[in-house]
This record gives C-alpha cells, structure tokens and sequence, in this order.
C-alpha cells in the first residue's frame, strides 16, 4: 500500500488546518510491522520558523501513562514490583490515606487502571509563575486520600501515575526520567522521545498553542509520570508497534509477550465509566474491531495512539494545540486500512445524529427519601478541617455551606445510585486552590447516616477573567468530605 492511499486523509487535514488556524499535525500509521505512511504539516514553532516533521516533539499530555507503565512492567520483569502488592510499599515515607476502605487494597495495578480509590487530580506550574511543584512526599500529604473503596470505582487520577513514577525512581536506581531514557527509549530506538523536553532535543520541540495562537510558557506538573512525555509521531508509532509485539528488528525485546498481553487486559473495578489494563483504555468494540488506545489533552495539546491488535495496526496523531482533528485523523487512517470500519463509523455518526435528535432535556431525578433533611460534616483539607453543611429538600434544592460563606446553591445537582454531584461556589482556603478561580464539584456518596467522598476544586474559566482563548489550565484537586445526617443516631 502506497502513501497515496492515503491522500483524502491528508486533504482532509490541511483543509482543517487551514480553515481552523491550526499550528500543525503529525500522523504515522503502521500494520504487521511495516510503517506504512509518516507526514506533518504546518508550523512546530510559528516564532521561530520551524516546520514540523514526523521527527518533531510534541508534548504527549496522557499518553505517557502507558509509557510510564511500560517502565513499571520492566521493574515487575525484573522482579523490583509486584503489581499486586500496596502501592504504599514502594512509596517510602509518603503513604496514601484511607477515608473509606483500606490502603492495603491500593495496589500498584488498582493504581495503573485508575479503580484505587484516589479521584480528580491535576496541577500545573507555568515557567513564568513563582509557584514549583512540591515534592511527592508533600503531594501525598495534600492529596494522596482513597475516597473510594479501592476496587469499587474508576476514577481517572493524574496522580495514581505521580505515585507510578515516584515507584520508578525508588526501585529502579535512577530518576524516573533517567530509568526510562537508558532502558526503555534508547532500547526502543526512540531518540526523540523524553521526559519533559531532553537535553539537546530543544530545537526539535513543538511549542504549545491556545486558542487566541499565542504559545504557553513551559509548564510542568506533580505527576510527571502521568502528563511529562513529549515524543515524536516516527518515535510514538514504533512504541505502538513495540506493543503489538510487531517490534523492529533494532529494537530490544524489552517485555515478554506475556507482559505485553498484560498491560492490555481489564483490570476490573464495581463501576467502570470506561475499561482500562495497566496503561492502556481497553475497548472490546470500537466499529467492530477491538482497540487498546491512549489519547491526550491539556493546553496546547491534543494526541491520541491507537492500536488494533487483531489486524497488527497502529496510528499516531499529534496537534499541538487544542483540537479534535488528531481525533479525526485517526479515524480516517483506520477506515483507509479497514473499509468495513468506515462503514460501521459512518452508520454509527449517523444513528447517534438521530437519536440525539429524538431525545429531548433530561429532568435530574429527585433525591431519595433517606438524604433529604440536615447534614454537617467537615471538608478536609492540608491546612486543616472546614465546617460544611448541607440543606437537602425533597423537591431536590440543594443548599451547602463551607466554613464561614454564605449559603450557596449547588447548581446541576443530581442523585444516581445514592451518589450526589453538583457544582456550586465556595473557598477552601488553601494556597493551591487560591492559586486559581475556582468552583466546588461534589461528588458524594450516601452510605447509610453517612454523606462522603470527595471535594474538587476546579479551575474555573469564565468571562470576566478573559474567557477561554489562550486561558491556562489550572488545578482540579480533591478533598476528603464527610457529613452525617443531623438527628441520626451514631
């Protein structure tokens, strides 16, 4: 097959390109073991004049948890992890919090697939702020609370692969960044892959763009391990076919078939929004194929590795901006490879059309009896306990208090399987929340006399602080809350 066959895909992309303004894009796609097309297009630094080439880093954003997790798969290989033991065994000082359930049941695969009881966590540290991140003791300290009976709920967290990469450096003999240089790029060939950007990779790397096409200034995290990665889309498609077990004859055999398989396999969990392996998103039916697949997004980034086991295929496409187009690209390098993909695709965009054509607003259901009434509890947060009240009637109105605010309405507030959400205003007072305008996400669930789970804070974007265009990303950062219901015996 010639790169021709490709060229609606590439029409396709530089009329987006064009029409949205885009920086740029790089794409790659392989099967059984032969790279079949690299190309980009548009600029990897507009300032500079640098184009970009399938050989220009871009900031991976998540995809480099599963190639944090191939770096925890080495250690397991080389009998430095058990998957299966707490993740607080590899942690030194630092050790998780358990509200609910039992840190023990924390493991280092329960962290890998998102289902160990953490929630929510970002942070980010743009150069131009005073703010670094703290250590991953002090992280722990702030953060590392299991709000959720490890097990019972899959929760995406950031930093489940913070505590992955801290797990790397104490067991490996190195730093995290230098482990997965010396024994996983370099062995896999991938010279222009990195933790944040390497040293001499710099005129290689994409800067990253927002909405209004003025870059970001470089910025990092408190869970490298889950966000740091930059790579190239040459480099990212033969990790991809690392994984297919289609390596190249110069690349090492780094994990066993077995490992490979591993990494790929549900990790089960009660309530599972999504499937996850140790890694990789699982999907056992995507247009009639199964896929094991890693997107990213953040500011100035979106990215997204797929593969399809069954037919030996991998695509790569990577945008350094905020866009759906790698989205796009993928899919349409799938349905070049796979025609009855393309059909089922088309026909499933066109009965989603439909249906969401039928349905009309949904009204959230009322809460259940048990929860109406008074609630006090405390938010827990690093610099101390917060009053925090609850007014629940049953018509589903729903007042809370923190600390010394006012009363606020919890807008979009809704009750699912005795799980409360909603959103509404309020401070939590500490540094990392005041760093940024936020709002209050709750997310509670009803056990018995008992209202608890976790407190978020999340950066809000709104009009009055200049909008989304080129707005930078901020935390999203969970809290420990627990009410009782007032009058209830203990």
């Amino acid at each position: 097959m010639g790169t021709h066959a490709f060229s609606q895909v590439e029409a396709m992309v530089r009329e987006r390109l064009a029409s949205s303004a885009l920086p740029s894009l790089a794409v790659a796609v392989a099967r059984d073991g032969e790279v079949l097309w690299e190309a980009a297009w548009g600029w990897a630094s507009r300032e500079r004049r640098i184009p970009a080439t399938p050989h220009t880093l871009y900031s991976l954003a998540s995809i480099s948890k599963p190639i944090t997790a191939t770096g925890v798969m080495l250690l397991k290989e080389r009998g430095k992890v058990d998957l299966d033991a707490p993740i607080d065994d590899y942690l030194g000082e630092a050790k998780l919090r358990a509200w609910v359930g039992d840190a023990k049941d924390a493991t280092v695969r329960r962290i890998a697939s998102h289902s160990a009881g953490l929630h929510t966590h970002c942070q980010f540290f743009y150069a131009d702020e005073p703010h670094r991140p703290p250590s991953m003791e002090e992280t722990v300290r702030r953060y590392g609370h299991i709000v959720h009976p490890p097990g019972q709920r899959r929760v995406y967290c950031n930093l489940g692969y913070g505590l992955l990469d801290t797990l790397i450096s104490r067991h490996s003999g190195k730093p995290y960044a230098d482990l997965m240089r010396e024994d996983v790029f370099l062995p896999l060939g991938l010279t222009h892959t990195s933790v944040d950007i390497g040293l001499g990779l710099e005129p290689y790397a994409a800067e990253r763009y927002g909405a209004d096409g003025i870059a970001y200034p470089f910025y990092e995290f408190d869970h490298p391990g889950g966000s740091a990665v930059y790579s190239s889309a040459h480099d990212l498609l033969r990790f991809g076919m690392f994984h297919l077990g289609n390596r190249l004859p110069e690349q090492a055999a780094l994990l066993s078939p077995e490992s490979l398989e591993e990494m790929r396999r549900l990790v089960p969990a009660e309530q599972e929004p999504f499937g996850y392996g140790v890694g990789w998103y699982v999907k056992a039916d995507e247009c009639g194929y199964p896929v094991v697949y890693h997107g990213g997004g953040m500011g100035g980034v979106n990215t997204i590795l797929k593969l399809v086991p069954s037919e030996r295929i991998a695509v790569v496409a990577l945008c350094n901006a905020c866009t759906d187009l790698p989205f796009e690209a993928a899919a349409e390098m799938l349905a070049v490879l796979l025609p009855d993909y393309a059909e089922r695709r088309e026909r499933e965009q066109a009965e989603a059309a439909q249906t969401a054509s039928k349905e009309g607003p949904t009204q959230a259901a009322p809460p259940p009896a048990e929860a109406v009434g008074e609630w006090k509890g405390i938010v827990h947060t690093y610099d101390g306990d917060l009053p925090f009240s609850l007014r629940v009637k049953p018509d589903g109105d729903l007042h809370a208090r923190i600390g010394e605010d006012l009363p606020a309405l919890v807008n979009e507030a809704t009750w699912e399987g005795g799980q409360l959400t909603g959103v509404m205003v309020g401070d939590l007072r500490t540094e990392d929340v005041r760093r940024w305008s936020c709002r209050l996400h709750l997310d509670l669930t009803l056990r018995g006399n008992s209202l608890s789970g976790a407190v978020l804070a999340v950066h809000h974007q709104d009009a009055q602080q200049g909008g989304a265009p080129g707005r930078r990303l901020g935390n999203a950062i969970s809290h420990w809350a627990e009410l009782k219901r007032e009058g209830a015996g203990s």
